[in-house]
């Protein structure tokens, strides 16, 4: 018998429809991958199921849930399913999360709430859980806010939250974006035992294929808001039946290793200012000595903070126009190295220099318009009043908006795989992966020396992934950029690379070429995440050349 039933499921907004006659059914216990392009109704669809559509969408046709019609339900009833019934893991956690409430507290509402139980309790469970997806007691007490933590980390919270009653469904929308290979692991290996174990159905939403392999009985195919595929998990990666699933699985395929760097040297002029290419030594960027720590909460009333060291004597440096990769667990420092190499955090001790030029409050502009950074939460780092447009054009304010400026901005979203009319949109209005593209092109849009990239195409289905790593090679050869590139999927950083540091406990624990360190790895950190990546099994896949 099945738990969840959809048939001709239909949802509008205005009187645009988004997603059109999607039916599918779901067994106890069955895990269901949904796949496709962002903007193709993954999301929509799952909202629909647990009744969240957002103001002026409607939804038509049936949604079944364990005998109950969720479409006739009471908003009294659904807030009584939510948590308890139906389980959701959302894919932008700092949105998902309340700002103001501790982690603890958090996860701990839900029982409260549903179950009725005593704060003492609830926060005792909410331990188990927060520990079960890897935030252990030693380092994460239940007393952090969600600012503390990185967002790997934070994703692991909504996990956290969205396991915390043992619901018979659980919708997982990107529930790994945010996760290094090796916490990914793991937290997939819960939902799946979750899932066999207690007869959970699992509706796993993804553009990650690897993990879609490893992990669901059947997957359904949406595009256009249409499911124009659903076939056990092995049938179809082996023949899929249509050419847009054929073209999914191509894109997911290994990129040919990059032969990057191609620009030794001072990078081509570009629009990022009047700054020197690089330092006396022929380095973009230099970073000496960098060490930042962090105070933790107290562990008791009235006894001392503890520091925790989150970049620890880190050194290295960038040449003009290269690749480097900086992979590591999530909450191993990288993304507070990246806020410290673009002046948006100080160090406690050591050196950052851009161009022999420090980085810090003092920096003139036109340094400061010479690096940009793709940040990892794309909505988090937007205001959401402002239009696209505006938002794209922001970085001008240090070199003044040139006459045009509209056009560029056009050109920006033309790169990115985009219309330059959408620039007259709100952010709000995206899927998670268009705002990541929105992200990007604000980065380009100064046409800087160095861009940091934060998870920078974690957020992006495979085919548009692809897309904007062929539109950062393409820049990199037409500006001389040099990116640093941060990531906790190593294929990426396999494909875009030429070097690659690996970050362990804020140390860089490997420095090696990116090939090496992929296919023969000497720190037992390194060989983790590479034991970790998720692989498509290679019987699966038709060569190459028979499915361009």
């Amino acid at each position: 018998m099945n738990l969840l039933t959809v048939e001709a499921l239909k949802v509008t907004i205005g009187s645009q429809p988004v997603v059109e006659n999607v039916s599918f059914s779901l067994a106890p216990g069955e895990i269901l991958g949904i796949v496709g392009e962002s903007g193709s109704g993954k999301s929509m669809t799952a909202l629909a199921i647990i009744g969240l559509l957002p103001e002026g969408a409607r939804a038509e046709g049936i949604i079944e849930f364990d005998g109950r019609q969720i479409l006739l339900m009471a908003e009294s009833d659904l807030c009584d399913l939510r948590g308890d019934g139906i389980g959701m893991i959302f894919q932008e956690p700092m949105t998902a999360l309340n700002p103001l409430m501790t982690i603890g507290d958090q996860v701990a509402e839900t029982l409260m709430v549903h179950r009725r139980m005593r704060r003492g309790e609830a926060l005792r469970i909410a331990r188990d859980r927060l520990d079960r997806v890897g935030l252990t007691g030693d380092r994460f007490p239940l007393t952090l806010y969600p600012h503390e933590l990185s967002g790997g980390q934070r994703q692991r919270v909504a996990i956290a939250m969205a396991i915390a009653l043992r619901p018979r469904l659980l919708i997982a929308d990107e529930p790994t974006t945010a996760l290094d290979v090796t916490t990914q692991a793991g937290v997939l290996a819960l939902l799946r035992d979750l899932a066999r174990s207690e007869d959970m159905a699992l509706i796993l939403i993804t553009h990650d294929l690897a993990v879609t392999a490893a992990m669901a009985d059947r997957v359904a195919v949406m595009k256009d808001g249409i499911v124009v595929e659903d076939r056990p998990t092995e049938a179809l990666f082996r023949a899929p039946a249509e050419g847009y699933t054929r073209a999914l699985l191509h894109a997911s395929l290994p990129r040919a290793p990059s032969a990057l760097p191609k620009y030794p040297g001072p990078s081509p002029a570009g629009d990022g200012g009047s700054a020197p290419a690089t330092d006396a030594a022929g380095a973009l960027l230099r970073v000496e000595h960098a060490c930042r720590s962090y105070r933790l909460p107290r562990p008791r009333p009235f006894a001392p903070r503890p520091l925790r060291a989150a970049v620890d004597d880190v050194s290295f440096r960038l040449e003009a126009g290269e690749s480097l990769g900086l992979v590591g667990p999530s909450g191993c420092g990288k993304s507070t190295l990246a806020r410290a190499i673009v002046g948006l955090d100080r160090l406690d001790s050591g050196g950052i220099t851009l161009a022999g030029t420090a980085v810090g409050p003092d920096m003139p502009a036109p340094a400061r318009a010479a690096m940009q950074i793709v940040f990892q939460d794309p909505y988090g780092s937007f205001d959401p009043r402002q239009r696209v447009d505006t938002l794209i054009a922001e970085p001008f304010h240090l070199t003044g908006r040139p006459a045009g400026w509209r056009d560029r901005v056009g050109e920006a979203l033309t790169d990115v795989g985009l219309s330059p009319g959408d620039g007259r949109r709100f952010i709000h209005e995206f899927s998670g992966g268009q705002r990541q593209r929105i992200a990007i092109a604000r980065a380009l849009i100064t046409r800087p020396k160095m861009i940091v990239l934060d998870e920078a195409v974690s957020a992006l289905d495979v085919r548009v992934r692809a897309q904007v790593l062929d539109l950062l090679e393409r820049l990199q050869e037409r500006h001389g950029l040099a990116y640093l590139f941060i990531s906790h999927d190593l294929s990426v950083v396999g494909a875009l690379t030429s070097r690659c540091l690996v970050m362990d406990a804020g140390r860089i624990v490997e420095d090696g070429p990116t090939a090496r360190i992929l296919t023969a790895p000497r720190h037992p950190a390194t060989q983790r995440l590479v034991a970790a990546t998720p692989k498509i099994p290679p019987g699966w896949l038709t060569p190459e050349e028979n499915r361009r």
